[in-house]
């Protein structure tokens, strides 16, 4: 028979608390269990970068998630990150970022797309070990646009050119998809209505060799828990 002390019950407690301001807060939250510790971070709405975005839009602030990062990287009760994505896109730097980020881990890390991971949400995406994506979702792919005063010199284009191309070598150092294939993807004709680029789907961004698999929550999860298991069997050798 188990007792619990008042100090044990109050412990409880706060660790409710904790996660409870934790999912407010940041969009965050660790799940705790036999088979490991899992932090899960959410990418939703727009990335918002240096620039402040009005009230009313759902944001990821990436000042929030680069020191989330940080400390569950740093954490020794943290085995593996999950990120769930359901992004319309938004700053590309701030997207790279978190990509860079994500990519340079050392724990095991699965993202998953639900509902859409469209324009820069895609580095996001494919920045884990393992990217899923659920049957119904969708990822846009198209060039990079500024918003605001835009010059028009050669060094302007210049500039746009620089930054596709960071975004064209992370996917593809990160992906299977080679780069002639996600270059005609971003720049396809005809298929948007008011933009260059293409738009896929579930199933597509697997065949195409963008994303890993295609999967739910569980699948995510068990990729985690036996990224998790093999860790423990190498550190008992």
């Amino acid at each position: 028979m188990f007792t619990f002390s008042e100090s044990d019950s109050e412990n409880k407690i706060e660790q409710d608390v904790y996660q409870k301001n934790q999912i407010q807060d940041m969009a965050s939250s660790t799940v705790t269990g036999e088979k490991g510790n899992i932090h899960c971070i959410t990418i939703v709405g727009q990335i918002e970068g240096h620039v402040l975005l009005p009230s009313d839009t759902k944001t990821t602030k990436y000042e929030h998630v680069l020191p989330q990062l940080a400390a569950i990287e740093e954490s020794d009760e943290i085995d593996a990150l999950l990120i769930l994505l359901n992004t319309m896109g938004g700053d590309v730097e701030a997207g790279l970022a978190i990509s860079e980020l994500i990519a340079g881990m050392s724990k095991p890390t699965a993202s998953l797309v639900l509902g859409g991971g469209h324009s820069i949400g895609v580095p996001l995406a494919v920045a884990a070990d393992m990217s899923m994506i659920a049957p119904s979702a969708a990822m846009t792919i198209h060039p990079v646009r500024l918003n605001g005063v835009v010059i028009g010199v050669p060094q302007t284009y210049n500039y746009f050119s620089r930054i596709q191309d960071r975004i064209v070598s992370f996917v593809t150092e990160n992906s299977n998809i080679s780069s002639q294939r996600f270059t005609e993807m971003m720049m396809k004709t005809g298929e948007l209505a008011a933009d260059v680029g293409t738009v896929i789907y579930g199933q597509e961004a697997v065949d195409s060799g963008l994303i890993d698999r295609v999967g739910g929550l569980a699948d995510a999860l068990g990729y985690l828990h036996e990224r998790i298991e093999e860790n423990r069997r190498a550190r008992s050798v």
